[in-house]
């Protein structure tokens, strides 16, 4: 068994993945495996794995058929055997400290998550992007104090949900494996991250320590117009329920409806993105559903971005003339999609 497994899903990005790796095979912690999950990669991806397997012995590779980024990444964990995971995007890197430095501030105890921060890399720009929580070890009564009733329905998140630029331990993940719904492809990490951190007994924060690389790319997935993201955001809010339910989160109702219309907000903005046709009416459909509508008006989240003041409006006051001067907006001046 080794100290840290590496999890890398791939999946069309051959463009990045050597470097990828190869941040990976230069840590400065010895005692890690790689795992490099091919979904089915219709691009040069496989043979890349397949190379660099040759190259060290750290590495495994698993060729799979394409089920999309969770199914991915839930192989890979199956097939490790690391005390502690580590998730890595195939289109991102990180520098050669990284785990060394999460792995300095373990206690060994188990079910715990370290987590560092990371570097937001644009085509023009790169800046650090730090956790909300000030940084610190949090154990015991403090964490139910001052995280597991916040985790979701924030603006900003008090920790990032992501898997990456973290190490969980083993069980944590495991043992939360049956939330995952692989048809979720919207906050498809919530999915594992939020039961893991409400079944954790030390979270540490650590200062500064930008030493994963996210690369920010407009034209992905992401950023596309998604016929399917309004249901999506119903169906993560039924797993998001039972988990906050289950887990005995405090403020579980508060959490998960102030979290369901900052995901509104995006399917909203997903509508005015792409102005396909019968855009009008699916906003009109988002914003009156009886659970969205009664969330915006019961759960409103607390707000400091302007964009996001202007969805919570228009959600609670849905019509024709409100969605078209939304637009203008939308067109003039633009709105983040994230």
């Amino acid at each position: 068994m080794k100290q840290v497994s590496v999890i890398v899903p791939v999946y069309r990005t051959q463009a990045w993945l050597d470097r990828c790796v190869e941040s990976i095979t230069r840590q400065t912690f010895a005692d890690l495996e790689i795992l490099l999950i091919d979904d089915g990669s219709p691009d040069d991806c496989p043979a890349i794995c397949d190379r660099w397997a040759e190259k060290d012995a750290r590495i495994r590779v698993l060729h799979k058929k394409n089920g999309g980024l969770m199914a991915a990444w839930m192989d890979g964990v199956r097939m490790s055997t690391g005390r502690y995971l580590c998730f890595v995007d195939s289109d991102d890197w990180i520098d050669a400290c990284m785990v060394e430095e999460l792995m300095k501030v373990s206690s060994g105890g188990g079910r715990e998550i370290l987590c560092g921060n990371y570097v937001q890399e644009e085509k023009k720009r790169r800046f650090c992007v730090i956790q909300s929580m000030p940084p610190g070890t949090y154990e015991g009564g403090a964490l139910a104090e001052q995280l597991f009733g916040r985790l979701l329905g924030e603006e900003k998140r008090p920790v990032t949900l992501s898997r990456c630029m973290k190490l969980f331990s083993r069980e944590l993940i495991e043992e939360n494996l049956r939330w995952c719904d692989p048809a979720i492809v919207m906050a498809e990490d919530v999915n594992i991250t939020l039961p893991a951190f409400l079944d954790a007994r030390r979270v540490v924060l650590l200062e500064d320590a930008c030493y994963y690389h996210y690369l920010y790319l407009r034209e992905s997935m992401a950023h596309r117009y998604d016929t399917g993201l309004a249901d999506n955001v119903e169906r993560f809010c039924r797993t998001a329920e039972n988990i906050l339910r289950e887990k005995g989160a405090p403020d579980w109702k508060g959490q998960l409806e102030r979290e369901r219309v900052l995901l509104t907000f995006l399917a909203m903005k997903n509508e005015l993105r792409g102005k396909k046709p019968g855009w009008r009416r699916r906003l009109q459909e988002i914003c009156t559903g009886p659970q969205t509508a009664q969330a915006a008006r019961e759960y409103p989240p607390k707000l400091e971005t302007g964009e996001n003041r202007l969805l919570l409006f228009a959600m609670r006051h849905p019509g024709p003339v409100i969605f078209q001067a939304l637009g203008i907006l939308f067109w003039v001046h633009g709105l983040r999609t994230r």
